[in-house]
């Protein structure tokens, strides 16, 4: 599995740190970890919570990653901001716990962390159990055992529902302000890594063409 990370401009001070403590949990598992950034606070190229929305919505519409790790202060606009993108299935997580039953039952394919509410002493422990909590076991497991079956109905039509309710990425991406798009994918090193890894080719045209 290839995982994204994405940090916006408030909490960049914190990617490097999440950056390793998210290596030395799934890499020994055999997935792989690309840093999208932002890398510092002092980066020249500024990401805000919904422009990280953006961003994950078009790494896992062009499968150029399978699971995006992001957040923000309180983890709850960057949630909102990916959760308003078709295939993007975002959960809150602030706790092992939290990170477990949204893999097992609710079978997501991103996180949004609160990196600044409630991090303190320990903060980095409480990453690293969530982590090991999120990707212990295959999602959609199901939790309690004997609710297997109607929680992995639910999915499946949750994400019909999100067929219905979310247009394609394409018309989204030609539709929002250009300048925020543009902003959402002009990191550092966003090109290098995302057409290295994009699997779809008009979306990796439209990115291109937004780019330009």
């Amino acid at each position: 599995m290839k995982i994204a990370l994405i940090n916006e401009n408030s909490q960049a001070a914190k990617n490097e740190m999440v950056y390793n403590t998210l290596k030395s949990v799934v890499e020994p598992m055999g997935h792989t970890v690309v840093n999208y950034g932002m890398y510092t606070a002092e980066d020249e190229h500024q990401l805000t919570y919904v422009q990280n929305g953006i961003l994950a919505a078009v790494l896992l519409n062009s499968g150029a990653a399978d699971y995006v790790i992001t957040g923000c202060g309180t983890g709850e606009g960057a949630m909102l901001a990916c959760n308003s993108f078709p295939q993007v299935l975002c959960g809150h997580i602030e706790s092992p716990l939290d990170a477990y039953l949204f893999s097992q039952v609710n079978d997501g394919n991103c996180v949004a962390l609160p990196f600044a509410e409630n991090f303190g002493w320990g903060g980095e422990l409480n990453l690293t159990y969530i982590f090991e909590k999120l990707f212990c076991a295959p999602g959609g497991g199901g939790y309690p055992k004997e609710r297997v079956v109607p929680e992995q109905r639910n999915k499946k039509i949750l994400d019909e529902v999100k067929k219905v309710t979310h247009r394609d990425i394409l018309f989204i991406l030609k539709e929002l302000d250009q300048e925020l798009v543009k902003g959402a994918l002009s990191g550092e090193k966003f090109k290098d890594h995302f057409f290295a890894d994009c699997k779809d080719e008009n979306i990796a045209a439209c990115v291109k063409e937004i780019l330009a």
